[in-house]
């Protein structure tokens, strides 16, 4: 009798664990960079990425995962003012109608609210929000641009998934992606995709998670 309720009580535990491990939501990194390795040229310039209607299928595809969308204050910022425009409704509907509709959340110290739809401002500590918003149940969340909270999260060992658009394009100067990044990441090449403009997606993994 102490056997059997020592397995079903190890079974039960199993299934708790299974349980949680489920209901863990994932955090992935989207950006794009140049081929030698900026994600932002002089004074924040981001005109070299080439965007096209593929690129933008490619965006249709990423929003149908529902993700909540995470931001650092300089992305939301520039995020913001595009997509919830007539003109980005008009030029790129579904993706507009995806970005506005998505669960937002912006990170900052500086901005006292956020008026895009469906946004959140966090303005305590950022790492203790992330790790708490990792072990809840909900959709899994992407970071978008926000270099300097990717290195963050990236150094923790909070990223589970990163995928990264490589343009064709020598920048020469500007802000590298993983800027001031304290030691080495070893990451794994999960997948990938080569578009037609030249932009090459290359998806990883660290390797730790594999």
């Amino acid at each position: 009798m102490l056997r059997g309720f020592l397995w079903k009580q190890q079974i039960g535990s199993y299934i708790i664990f299974f349980m949680q491990e489920v209901a863990m939501r994932k955090l992935g990194v989207f950006n794009f960079i140049s081929l030698d390795g900026y994600f932002k040229g002089p004074e924040g310039d981001i005109s070299w990425h080439k965007h096209d209607a593929e690129g933008s299928e490619y965006a249709r595809e990423m929003l149908k995962a529902h993700s909540t969308l995470l931001f650092g204050r300089v992305t939301y910022e520039l995020m913001a003012k595009y997509w919830p425009t007539p003109e980005a409704l008009k030029n790129e509907p579904i993706v507009a109608e995806g970005m506005n509709s998505a669960e937002k959340i912006v990170f900052s110290r500086t901005l006292t609210s956020v008026e895009w739809q469906n946004a959140r401002l966090v303005k305590a500590d950022i790492l203790e929000e992330i790790r708490t918003m990792k072990q809840g149940s909900g959709r899994d969340m992407t970071l978008l641009g926000s270099g300097s909270i990717v290195t963050l999260f990236a150094e923790q060992g909070l990223i589970d998934t990163y995928q990264i658009m490589v343009d064709p394009v020598v920048l020469g100067e500007g802000t590298p992606l993983f800027k001031g990044i304290s030691h080495k990441l070893n990451l794994q090449l999960t997948e990938t995709r080569r578009f037609g403009n030249g932009n090459v997606l290359l998806c990883y993994q660290p390797a730790e998670k594999l």
